[in-house]
């Protein structure tokens, strides 16, 4: 989708976006469930990335220690715990630039996965940048989606983030497509951007090839320490218009209501959930932020009449369109 027909979207009436978003959600979601996603911290702190909103940064004075990669008993400790707990997806994500074949730390994800991916759950990992061979390993090991946000434009980008760039990000997003893996792709909201910043970023997930499996809309959690510690944080209805833009923008994707729902009521949360949000990060703690607790959010899904979808751990990666090009494009690294 273009950005003129992302802005024009956006910027319709109020109700009027919501309907129109509801509309396609009940044509592709017939049923009313939520996907229950589970995010373990299995490596915190002392990145050496300088992203702006991050408290795992080792540039930051956070309070956030570095930590050693968790043991693998202690890994499937909490992932049968999410599993009792109703979860349907275990993420686990690592504080690093990104991962190699041949490393230590690598080897030692993969094996977590292996047996991770034994508990019935889908099993997504965010570990940074990834080059083909890892990206195809991490496949094999039984990862079925894997997570790498673009955060924002690519024209606000380096404005939050210097030791990467835009593209360093889309030919991860690429490798992971090769190797058959589903893509969890979105980004944040209340980085410093415009509404403009977040339609190109819609743009840009629009048009991948194939479409991202799930789209996490997330809302900046100002974590002290950090260089966004002090920006305002995003209003309710502007997070649901953006939810509701995605639904429309991505149709067949999972839209996950992500970090910031600590900020939002229960009121709402049902309002992202009518406008097309269908999947949550379920539990106490969200990497280094809070979470509304599960039973609280079981309550609340009971109350909407909303159940958790079944897992899926084999389910298959969304195909591509074969009358377009891939994208994204791979930048950095192809054929390496």
């Amino acid at each position: 989708m273009n950005y003129a027909d992302l802005h024009r979207i956006y910027h319709q009436p109020f109700f009027d976006l919501i309907k129109q978003a509801r509309a396609i959600h009940e044509e592709h979601w017939t049923n009313n469930e939520v996907q229950l996603c589970t995010l373990l911290s299995i490596k915190t702190g002392g990145c050496s990335e300088d992203c702006g909103y991050c408290a795992q940064s080792a540039r930051y004075s956070t309070g956030v220690q570095a930590e050693k990669l968790m043991e693998k008993d202690l890994v499937m400790e909490r992932a049968r715990a999410a599993r009792a707990n109703g979860s349907t997806r275990f993420c686990m994500g690592a504080a690093w630039k990104g991962v190699r074949v041949g490393t230590q730390k690598f080897d030692q994800v993969v094996d977590i996965v292996k047996d991770v991916s034994t508990l019935g759950m889908e099993v997504c990992v965010t570990l940074g940048q990834l080059g083909a061979e890892e990206a195809a390993i991490l496949k094999e090991a039984g990862v079925t989606a894997y997570n790498h946000n673009i955060d924002t434009s690519p024209e606000h980008y380096p404005n939050i983030v210097s030791t990467h760039t835009y593209d360093d990000r889309l030919s991860t997003i690429r490798h992971a497509q090769d190797a058959g893996m589903s893509v969890c792709c979105g980004g944040i909201l209340g980085l410093g951007e415009t509404i403009e910043d977040r339609l190109k970023m819609l743009e840009v997930l629009s048009n991948f090839n194939p479409h991202p499996e799930s789209v996490p809309i997330n809302a900046l959690m100002p974590m002290k320490g950090t260089p966004m510690s002090e920006n305002v944080q995003v209003d309710s209805f502007s997070l649901v218009r953006m939810i509701a833009v995605t639904r429309i923008a991505i149709p067949r994707a999972k839209v996950r209501l992500s970090a910031g729902r600590t900020n939002l009521s229960r009121e709402a949360q049902a309002l992202a959930f009518f406008a097309g949000a269908n999947s949550i990060f379920y539990g106490d703690k969200l990497l280094t932020a809070a979470n509304p607790r599960a039973n609280e959010d079981l309550a609340l899904l009971a109350e909407l009449g909303l159940s958790a979808q079944q897992p899926n751990p084999d389910m298959s990666a969304p195909e591509a369109d074969e009358v377009r090009e891939l994208a994204p494009a791979c930048q950095v690294g192809c054929g390496v």
